[in-house]
């Protein structure tokens, strides 16, 4: 249902395969040759692309002060067999698009009209952050993730213009909750770039694309990119056309408008890219020195052994390199842009195809190896401070509380446990202590540490996402435990319906044998209505497990299907009340066997349970946004 976090944790799964410690910089590495840059992504696209069921992609390479290298493979276009052209083929480069908002963000810091650490609030009229906590959010908790937002999915796209709201009403109607304070652990939030970008337009003026176009793109010479959706006809012919390989057919995607703008509406050519990775590596007309270098430097870290943001940068470490990066994944294009300052080297690749993210996973580190090998074994000379590792399921930070995505919650949660060598087994890997609180996985170099709050909150810190310790009671056993026996005690109620109407019938017929006394009406409508409200119930876990296993997309919204399939808690909800109160008038009366009232007690218990579980998880109404 929620398909768009995991190429992103992929791609940064990719430069985890060869992180490092934190070492001291690297000796800056020699800038790679155009003639090895084009033998090695000749051969890494000839058997990529094809493996990995990718139409096409493009390449750019910079370093020295220059483009290196660039280069298009396979198809734009495959419909119309259109080549990749890094001049002249447009993609999506999604969340890469964060990037050219921070950009934004420090040029209006340089002009003294916003300020890293104040409040966002100040730069609000329309609309206010609530204060949910006392920490109020700054555009820096916004470039590092740490503004403490939660990060929906519902509505983020829209199928055409028209029906994409105003930013700041989208942002004003849609604001996500507030579930951690602010500078506590990153967790990716859309809304938050989204709402820098709204703040930018504010202060300078201008909609968000005009002043991305007037303040960067004209600026760098960008003259085959936009931040506008749809692209203008001027440079639509050259958008390059997003796909899904599905049951050995290539699926083509559509357009999709993005209603937060700012968080990932730019088309950029290859070349294009080319430049704004110079502008940031080499100094120009966007950014004066002083403060691209700020922009740079190391801006938060849950531990400092760990890998964090620089000022909306990712960082990672790799192959002892400092790299600031970013990704992006939207309506099939895969992207990747990285900055290795310290080799004066930048790398841009995108591909046309959900499929690319397998491509781009084994291209990153084999660029780096063969580009910038450096020092794999340098240790860190940074100290963290020392959490004892907890034990139990941890979901990922950068979930819903507030919404039905909630329930996400169930089925992304993972469980660590601390063997007895002190190793942790976290995630399908393991990994083995390097310092107090600190682990490395076993066979890879991502790094893990254990960091908490005042309040007692508990997280696992990777180089790539944090993960937060669960209570009991939202870890998956328990739950699927109650809901199994919810339905379990439902499937009795509904089996035991016929046989009353049976007996029912039973009755009527003549007989010799004395007729048993008739149970009161009341307690006789307590039955008949706890096997409804067991039908309903039963009905509603047994569709809800099925949509969540299937292809079910809130892209656009909450489609109908599903809408619809939420009338049935409140009507569960409706029949249990009914139950429960018939029940009770009738408990009293005679002639009811020990063997029914218990297992009525049984059927009632069961339907508490699960409203409790779907009150619990967002399940009861229509919770969605």
């Amino acid at each position: 249902m929620w398909p768009l976090t995991l190429p992103r944790l992929l791609l940064v799964a990719a430069l985890s395969l060869a992180v490092v410690w934190a070492p001291a910089p690297a000796s800056a590495a020699p800038v790679p040759d155009t003639r090895e840059l084009a033998d090695f992504f000749d051969a890494a696209m000839a058997t990529g692309l094809e493996a990995d069921h990718v139409p096409g992609a493009v390449v750019s390479v910079v370093g020295g002060g220059k483009t290196l290298f660039s280069k298009g493979y396979g198809l734009a276009d495959r419909e119309n067999r259109t080549p990749f052209d890094p001049g002249g083929s447009l993609v999506r480069i999604a969340s890469i698009t964060k990037l050219f908002t921070w950009t934004a963000v420090m040029q209006q810091v340089q002009e003294g009209r916003l300020d890293l650490h104040a409040d966002v609030n100040r730069y609000l009229t329309a609309f206010r952050v609530p204060a949910t906590y006392p920490q109020p959010i700054t555009l820096e908790h916004l470039m590092n993730h740490t503004a403490g937002f939660e990060d929906r999915t519902i509505g983020l796209g829209a199928r055409r213009k028209a029906d994409v709201p105003p930013l700041g009403t989208y942002l004003a109607e849609n604001m996500p909750a507030r579930v951690r304070p602010p500078g506590e652990v990153s967790s990716y939030s859309n809304y938050g770039a989204a709402l820098a970008g709204y703040i930018v337009s504010r202060v300078s003026g201008r909609p968000y694309d005009q002043y991305v176009q007037e303040h960067i793109l004209d600026p760098l010479g960008m003259r085959h990119t936009t931040a506008a959706e749809p692209v203008p006809a001027s440079l639509a012919a050259g958008l390059a056309r997003g796909y899904d390989y599905e049951q050995g057919t290539y699926q083509r995607k559509p357009f999709v408008f993005d209603n937060l703008a700012p968080d990932g509406s730019i088309s950029a050519t290859a070349n294009d890219m080319a430049r704004f990775m110079l502008a940031h590596l080499e100094g120009g007309p966007i950014l004066g020195e002083s403060t691209a270098r700020l922009m740079h430097q190391r801006s938060f870290a849950a531990d400092p052994r760990i890998d964090g943001y620089a000022h909306g940068f990712k960082e990672q470490t790799v192959n002892g390199h400092r790299v600031i990066m970013h990704d992006g994944s939207w309506a099939g294009f895969q992207s990747a842009l990285l900055l290795v300052p310290d080799a004066d080297v930048g790398l841009f690749v995108s591909t046309n195809s959900i499929g690319g993210v397998e491509a781009v996973t084994r291209l990153l580190p084999a660029f780096f190896d063969r580009f910038l090998p450096g020092d794999r074994a340098a240790p860190s000379a940074r100290s963290g401070r020392t959490v004892t590792p907890v034990a139990g399921f941890y979901k990922p930070a950068r979930l819903v509380e507030s919404t039905i995505e909630k329930v996400l919650t169930l089925t992304n949660s993972s469980r660590l446990r601390v063997n007895g060598d002190g190793r942790l087994a976290f995630q399908g890997r393991t990994w083995s202590p390097l310092a107090p609180g600190l682990y490395q996985q076993d066979g890879g170099r991502e790094r893990l540490a254990f960091v908490t709050n005042g309040a007692g909150d508990v997280y696992a810190a990777t180089d790539g996402p944090a993960y937060e310790l669960l209570p009991w009671w939202d870890t998956p056993p328990p739950n699927l435990i109650l809901v199994a026996l919810s339905a379990g005690t439902a499937l009795t109620a509904v089996l035991g319906l016929p046989s009353a109407a049976a007996l029912r019938r039973l009755r009527r017929r003549p007989s010799r044998a004395p007729r048993p006394p008739r149970a009161p009406r009341a307690w006789r409508a307590g039955r008949i209505l706890a096997g409804l409200a067991g039908a309903v119930g039963l009905a509603f876990v047994v569709l809800f497990a099925l949509t969540l296993a299937g292809p079910t997309s809130i892209l656009y919204g909450v489609p109908a299907s599903l809408r619809a399939l939420l009338l049935l808690p409140p009507l569960f909800l409706g029949l249990t009340i009914a139950a429960i109160t018939t029940t009770v008038i009738g408990w009293r009366q005679r002639h009811i066997g020990v063997l029914a009232r218990g297992h009525q007690v049984m059927l009632l218990a069961g339907m508490l349970a699960l409203l409790w579980f779907c009150r619990h998880w967002n399940l009861l109404g229509w919770q969605f946004g």
